[in-house]
Formats: C-alpha cells, structure tokens, sequence
C-alpha cells in the first residue's frame, strides 16, 4: 500500500485574515466553502504543476494551531484499521465530503495528526 499527500489543512482562530496572509504572500487562491463547518480552499498554482493544495478550517477552541498533511487511500476502511493495528488512533471518524470522498484523522504513535482520504473514484 502507498499513499502520497495530496492535501494540507491549517486551522486559525481568524481564517478569513489567514486566507488573506497567505494570498498576499504567496499568491494563492482562496474561495470560501460554506456549510455546517465553513471551509476556505486554496488553489496554490496550476494542477500541472508539482505540489498539492489545501485549506484552513477553523481553530477548536482550546486547541493549537495544526498543520495536517492528508494522504490519498484506495480504501479508507482499511487503512482506518492498519493505524489502530500500528498503534495509532483515530481523532474524527470517517464522513463524506460531498464531491471529494471520504475523510478521517488519525494520530501517529507520536502524537502527530494526519488525514487519511478516500477519492471518490477510488475503492
């Protein structure tokens, strides 16, 4: 099994001035998603080019800032069940997002969190 990071999310307790740091330095392109957890996507450059894209959510009160690195999965079940058996935990259980698939976050060994995602297309 191989998994590559194919997106990122940042968390901020102001995403809209985020979003706005990150466009001015950068460049990159950011829309706002609206829904029960509004979302701001970020477009960094040419899908023809090297590199992924991502997003800023925002912050949960009491929590720091994070960085979370996704991985793309063929079967987001049993990778889900390859972290427990590793070792690790699961943060927020598997749900769809709707025209990209299915996510969850998980917890290394060490702690770190990271995404697992499950294209629409794949599995």
């Amino acid at each position: 099994m191989s998994a590559r990071p194919v997106h990122f999310d940042m968390s901020a307790r102001d995403p809209e001035r985020m979003a706005g740091f990150y466009s001015t330095v950068f460049g990159w392109t950011c829309h706002k998603q609206d829904g029960p957890n509004p979302y701001w996507w970020f477009q960094m450059g040419p899908d023809s080019e090297p590199g992924i894209n991502g997003g800023i959510w925002k912050q949960p009160e009491g929590l720091p800032p994070a960085t979370v690195n996704s991985m793309r999965v063929e079967s987001l079940d049993e990778t889900l069940a390859a972290i427990l058996e590793a070792g690790g935990k699961i943060e927020i259980e598997k749900f769809q997002i709707p025209g990209v698939g299915w996510w969850a976050q998980a917890q290394d060994t060490e702690g770190n969190l990271f995404g697992v995602l499950q294209p629409e297309n794949a599995g």
